[in-house]
């Protein structure tokens, strides 16, 4: 029973919050308030605003009233984490989520090739830049490579795609950070960013593809060596 009414106000609250009947950067009504609303218990109205944190809809804040939100790329990716994080305990799940990210950027290159703006080149290669100024720091290397990715996500201008980069980075981060690093690995991983670059530079959109393939399937090959070289995928 208590349950289905969580379920019920949860649903009630966030109609009213698409509908703008509770305003975005406001607190929501105090639990006492929301009790009497709905004549229910406060464990419910509890279980109603921890579902409602959950799916974005909310903003929890330690001592004081949650922030009505309306949910956007970024709170949706965070919502879909929790399931995710759990199809990636095999190289299986992985190697499945990592299918999906080169999928998608396959496309994002070959619009990049075709659609960059002169500000978008020099984003890219300050981050190509700042890549190949990392080699010999591999720890710095990590955070300029996912950097350089994250361009890539942002240069079609939609808001969602740099909060599926942040998802494909938080999920797959558990591979990638415990990975085996050198300087020649390094410097290898530059090259192929460099070639995508230059194939985005030259409005090549078949050659970047080409480009971006050849990198994250070396990338998978190292990672599915590493960690899962006794599985069978």
């Amino acid at each position: 029973m208590s349950g289905r009414s969580a379920d019920s106000i949860t649903l009630d609250i966030e109609r009213s919050i698409v509908a703008g009947e509770l305003e975005e950067g406001r607190p929501l009504p105090a639990e006492r308030a929301l009790m009497e609303q709905y004549g229910a218990s406060r464990t419910v109205i509890r279980e109603a605003i921890t579902a409602l944190t959950a799916k974005g809809f909310l903003k929890s804040r330690p001592r004081y009233r949650p922030i009505v939100c309306r949910p956007d790329a970024s709170s949706a990716m965070q919502a879909a984490g929790g399931v995710i994080k759990h199809l990636l305990d095999n190289s299986r799940g992985v190697h499945d989520l990592y299918q999906v990210r080169v999928l998608f950027e396959r496309v994002l290159v070959r619009d990049a090739a075709t659609g960059a703006g002169k500000d978008d080149l020099k984003r890219l290669k300050d981050a190509l830049d700042d890549n190949q100024a990392a080699i010999c720091d591999s720890e710095r290397f990590y955070a300029t490579d996912v950097a350089f990715h994250r361009v890539l996500y942002t240069i079609s201008g939609n808001p969602a795609y740099p909060a599926i980069h942040a998802g494909f980075v938080e999920w797959l981060a558990p591979q990638w950070s415990r990975m085996p690093r050198s300087e020649q690995r390094n410097h290898d991983n530059f090259l192929a960013h460099q070639a995508i670059y230059e194939a985005i530079l030259m409005r090549d959109p078949d050659a970047a593809e080409r480009a971006l393939v050849d990198h994250l399937e070396a990338s998978w090959e190292f990672v599915r060596s590493t960690f899962f070289a006794g599985e069978n995928e």
